[in-house]
């Protein structure tokens, strides 16, 4: 008997954190399987929004590996409480970056106008990406228990080989940053597709700009989904 009322009692606080809204873009614009209230398909959502594609169940390669499938029940409404206050602090924190709740993660771009960016040719982190790159480790200082992705974008000017060099510098600079700011690397997984996966058209300059891009997926680790089970009672 007291078993089942110890989990009416967490579907009870289920429901009402499934229920409660927080005020940030992020988060009002998630539904409830971005929030983990229900089982979706394994990293699909989240890649398509790093990669501007939608590439279907699964993954890719390592990709799909780091991210995996999306957490259910009680245990993944735990889990997207936890992910909505994450999102909202970085939107507050660094207004420029857009940040999107997918599934159970949170994705991040940063593009010229946001926040983190690269002079043409350049991949060392400026003065004014070092800002937003430090408030963004200390968020990930508070939610320790995450693991990140790190990958890289160009545009298409250039040869093809060169922007696939340019957006591996890219992305490691800003792992090698956020991981000299004491996080540890092993939360960080690094990838990167040069001007292979453009978000907007590269025929014009706005578009251009927008796919000189640097993506930041963060995803619960297997401590913070464990915990989220054991919490919900959920096996």
């Amino acid at each position: 008997m007291k078993s089942i009322l110890n989990k009416s009692i967490v579907a009870v606080f289920a429901l009402s954190l499934l229920f409660s809204v927080s005020s940030c873009t992020a988060v009002k614009n998630a539904n409830n399987k971005q929030k983990g209230g229900a089982i979706g398909a394994a990293g699909g959502a989240v890649l398509g929004a790093i990669l501007g594609n939608n590439i279907g169940k699964g993954g890719n390669g390592e990709l799909g590996a780091v991210i995996g499938g999306v957490v259910g029940g009680g245990a993944g409404v735990l889990i997207g409480s936890k992910m909505d206050k994450q999102a909202q602090q970085i939107e507050n924190e660094i207004p420029g970056a857009q940040v999107e709740r997918v599934d159970d993660g949170i994705v991040i771009t940063f593009d010229e106008n946001s926040g983190v960016y690269f002079s043409t040719e350049k991949y060392n982190i400026n003065a004014a990406s070092q800002n937003s790159l430090d408030k963004l480790s200390g968020v990930f200082k508070e939610y320790p228990d995450t693991n990140i992705l790190v990958v890289g974008h160009t545009d298409s000017a250039g040869a093809e080989a060169y922007n696939m060099t340019l957006s591996k510098n890219r992305a490691y600079a800003v792992t090698n940053y956020l991981t000299g700011k004491g996080l540890s690397s092993s939360r960080f997984t690094t990838n990167w597709f040069g001007e292979n996966k453009p978000t907007n058209d590269n025929a014009t300059a706005e578009g251009r700009a927008k796919n000189r891009r640097v993506n930041v997926a963060i995803l619960p680790n297997e401590k913070m989904i464990q915990d989220a089970k054991n919490e919900s009672g959920q096996n």
